[in-house]
């Protein structure tokens, strides 16, 4: 819409680039273009406003199927007014010269004109397609179709519309039939999905299978390393019993060997011994048996004194004295003799 402001009985219009517009004063042409700016009077002029923009058309409708389904169509066209002056002919783009808005409704004859052309070559396409064609290919057909009847249709260049482009958006059964057809894709899809899951189970088994008899051979050949270290343990012990047996041997074998050698250097120390003893006993008796009686006396006297506790104080009785003396006596004459 274009910006209208006042002044001292005037009107100022300033248009946007994308406005196309057409001032008739008093029946004559004043000003023809887009985004345009400038000052008239409201009673004597004549204004038109027709957008030069490309505009998107957004429409739904129904349709039935060569197998009497109900189907919902959503597509969207592209157009712009080529022809302003043709357009402005045609339609009723005039504007309020005082508040600048459309007095009628162009746009909305426009997008009827557009709709109605395309239901009809959509109804036409989805006709002859049955249901299952139709969501599978019916897009890129209803669109070719709709494009080709829409560039074909004689009211659009009369008016100066030019269509830009055409989008089939989609093709969409009602509910029911939507979740029937459904089903049967759903259905594969889990008993796909099924599949994999018991042949993930299967694997898994498989894994564990394979895992389990790992882990018993492990058990088994531990259990063979097991005995075979018993086997050498038990080899070793009798292996070391052996060798300390032996050891023993050979020991007890040196200390009996030690025993009779010390016992034979004992018994040849002692027959040594016994024979010094015996020559100085033998040289003792026959220094004695040389010496006279009264000097082994007096040894003997000796020895007896050197042996006897000491004595602190001696009592002689006279019949002691008496008999020593009388042995001391005869002992002289026999000397003397």
């Amino acid at each position: 819409m274009a910006d209208i402001t006042r002044r001292f009985g005037w009107r100022h219009l300033r248009s946007a680039p994308t406005a196309h517009i057409r001032h008739h004063k008093r029946g004559r042409l004043a000003h023809d273009g887009a985004g345009l700016s400038f000052w008239y009077r409201s009673l004597s002029a004549a204004l038109s406003e027709v957008p030069v923009n490309d505009r998107e058309l957004a429409m739904a409708f129904h349709a039935r199927t060569a197998d009497f389904q109900d189907v919902t169509v959503q597509a969207t066209v592209t157009y712009r007014i080529s022809d302003p002056a043709e357009a402005a002919a045609r339609l009723d783009f005039s504007v309020d010269p005082d508040t600048g808005a459309w007095r009628g409704a162009p746009l909305e004859q426009i997008a009827t004109l557009l709709t109605e052309t395309a239901q009809q070559h959509t109804l036409d396409v989805l006709a002859r397609t049955p249901l299952a064609s139709a969501l599978v290919d019916g897009v890129a057909s209803v669109r070719e179709r709709v494009a080709a009847g829409l560039a074909a249709e004689p009211r659009l260049p009369a008016t100066g519309i030019d269509v830009v482009a055409v989008r089939v958006v989609a093709i969409r059964p009602e509910a029911e039939v939507e979740r029937a057809l459904r089903t049967p894709a759903r259905e594969q899809i889990q008993q796909e999905a099924d599949r994999a899951t018991y042949e993930r189970r299967a694997v898994a088994v498989e894994r564990e299978r394979t895992i389990a008899e790992n882990e018993l051979a492990s058990q088994i050949e531990l259990a063979r390393r097991e005995e075979q270290l018993v086997e050498q343990r038990g080899t070793n012990t009798r292996r070391e019993a052996e060798e300390h047996a032996a050891a023993d041997g050979v020991r007890a074998e040196a200390e009996a060997a030690r025993t009779v050698r010390l016992a034979r250097a004992e018994a040849e120390a002692a027959r040594e011994v016994g024979a010094a003893r015996a020559e100085s006993q033998a040289a003792w008796l026959r220094v004695h048996a040389e010496v006279a009686p009264a000097t082994l006396h007096a040894l003997a006297a000796t020895r007896l004194a050197e042996n006897l506790p000491r004595i602190e104080s001696l009592t002689l009785s006279p019949d002691v004295l008496t008999g020593l003396l009388s042995k001391l006596g005869r002992t002289a004459p026999e000397t003397r003799a």
